[in-house]
């Protein structure tokens, strides 16, 4: 049983990982600030499904879930810095997974100082904290939007990425230059994940997915962006948690112990294809308004995943349709 702390805990991706873990046997410590960048109630819900009940949480203390013996949750911002020492002191951590974040590409032109805060301030927090407690591995989500004015495609990550469209892309590149720091100054084994375009039940409801299939249930109008030109690595939030569970158990052992790797379907979606399958699935056809291009976007993302699939056979499994498929199936149960 390793101990391993998971921030981020109430979001859409933390959530799947903190009930993986738990159901393989390792001991969690969950954390969240959950703040309101979109509705909590989301959030509170994400937690309830492992056991930890909206009730019970009080701010820094933590919460024990009534589903999982050897799981809690705290209540805490990364950027409460004697907080987060504290929590590293009193736990021993074995492994970090740093999944929050502050995130939301337009949300990030006119509020920037969120980012600044969380992504980077927050995570100089948890690098810090890793350091001083000798922690084996962190792990640490970043993001493809890193690739920002790239040309070619596929990403890869042995490509450079110096152009960023957007102040989060920026952040998340200043955190892959932290960690590296990091990994070479004081040997903190660290790996970074570039997230392509996730989607799935308990998904965010700031992101296309979800707007899409709210608005097609709700025969409201959509906005399409860039007239639908436009291609998403869409990826079935099983296939990231796949992924993730394996980098968390190989540690770099490099001479510097760094490593990134993007993880997606390595299939881009034509935007109106997407919505397309979402009306198929759901029946209903959808109302769209077609709107120019949003400051902070990119045309096309598109993963190369083979350095992933070279050092441990990762192979995304679920189709669009299937994920679909599956989100449709929640999400009327759950809106419901």
């Amino acid at each position: 049983m390793k101990k391993i702390l998971v921030t981020g805990a109430a979001g859409f991706i933390g959530s799947y990982l903190v009930k993986r873990l738990l159901e393989r046997g390792d001991e969690v410590v969950g954390i969240d600030n959950i703040n309101q960048y979109y509705d909590v109630h989301l959030k509170y819900s994400r937690l309830k499904e492992t056991g930890i009940e909206q009730k019970d949480i009080a701010d820094r203390k933590p919460t024990l879930s009534n589903l999982y013996p050897h799981y809690r949750f705290v209540k805490l911002d990364l950027t409460e810095r004697d907080e987060i020492n504290r929590l590293f002191d009193n736990e021993k951590f074995d492994i970090v997974c740093n999944i929050a974040a502050q995130a939301g590409v337009r949300y990030s032109i006119d509020h920037p100082f969120s980012y600044i805060d969380s992504n980077i301030v927050g995570f100089a927090n948890i690098l810090e904290a890793c350091r001083l407690n000798l922690v084996k591995h962190l792990v640490y989500a970043s993001s493809s939007s890193v690739y920002g004015l790239n040309n070619r495609t596929p990403y890869s990550e042995d490509d450079q990425v110096v152009r960023p469209v957007s102040l989060y892309a920026a952040t998340k590149k200043a955190d892959e230059l932290m960690a590296h720091a990091y990994s070479d100054l004081y040997h903190l084994p660290t790996t970074g994940v570039r997230f392509f375009t996730v989607y799935g039940p308990w998904g965010r409801p700031d992101m296309a997915p979800y707007l899409f299939m709210k608005s097609i249930i709700d025969g409201t109008p959509i906005k399409v962006f860039n007239n639908g030109n436009m291609e998403r690595d869409f990826t079935y939030i099983d296939d990231i948690i796949m992924g993730l569970e394996k980098i968390i158990d190989a540690p770099p052992v490099d001479e510097i112990p760094y490593k990134i790797y993007n993880i997606g379907n390595s299939n881009p979606v034509n935007l109106m294809d997407f919505i397309h399958t979402i009306e198929k699935v759901t029946g209903k056809e959808a109302v769209k308004e077609y709107v120019d291009m949003q400051p902070g976007d990119v045309y096309r993302t598109y993963a190369d995943i083979s350095h992933l699939e070279k050092d441990f056979g990762y192979k995304p499994q679920t189709t669009i349709q299937k994920g679909i498929e599956f989100f449709y199936n929640w999400y009327v149960k759950y809106s419901n």
